[in-house]
């Protein structure tokens, strides 16, 4: 499969790759939300800073170049308010996604979504997949509010993240 383009939009929002130069901005803008994110995200829970965001952009880089993820930060108002990603099965994409607290409730994830579900229909993916901790009703609501179907529960390998319950429910989106 090809790469998706390193660059996504619509009228609201702004995808764009993450890149090397961008340390300072992911430090500040997860650091600065690590107390909310960490409630869900285990990379979260104990701070992040700028060792842990040059982590994951090496990482990024490194996925991005085999083929297994493709990492974006979200932008509104030319500002980096999170980061979203398609992660490649060989038979589906699966989507997942995280805001920084002041920019909750706005409808900018759920953009960010249908951007990747678009992409990854255009990239002839059969299927798009999201997956959440049941007790993230917010994060339900974006697969939800984008027409997929939930298919189904799992348990969720540990670590955990402090609010999880350790089942992550199953949405499935089918290429159109």
């Amino acid at each position: 499969m090809e790469a998706p383009a390193e660059t996504l939009a619509d009228d609201v929002v702004v995808l764009r790759r993450w890149k090397p130069e961008q340390l300072e901005t992911l430090a500040a803008v997860a650091g600065g939300s690590a107390e909310h994110l960490g409630a869900w995200m285990i990379w979260a829970t104990d701070g992040y800073g700028h060792q842990e965001a040059a982590g994951f952009l090496e990482h990024t880089t490194k996925n991005w170049a085999e083929g297994n993820t493709y990492d974006f930060a979200i932008f509104a108002e030319d500002e980096v308010v999170g980061g979203t990603g398609m992660i490649v099965h060989p038979d589906r994409i699966e989507i997942g996604y995280w805001l920084s607290r002041h920019h909750t409730g706005r409808g900018l994830v759920t953009r960010a979504a249908r951007l990747l579900a678009d992409e990854a229909f255009r990239l002839g993916a059969p299927e798009v997949e999201i997956r959440h901790d049941k007790n993230n009703v917010a994060s339900g609501a974006v697969p939800a509010r984008l027409g997929f179907t939930m298919t189904g529960d799992e348990a969720a390998a540990p670590p955990l993240a402090p609010a999880c319950a350790g089942v992550n429910r199953i949405w499935r989106l089918k290429r159109p």
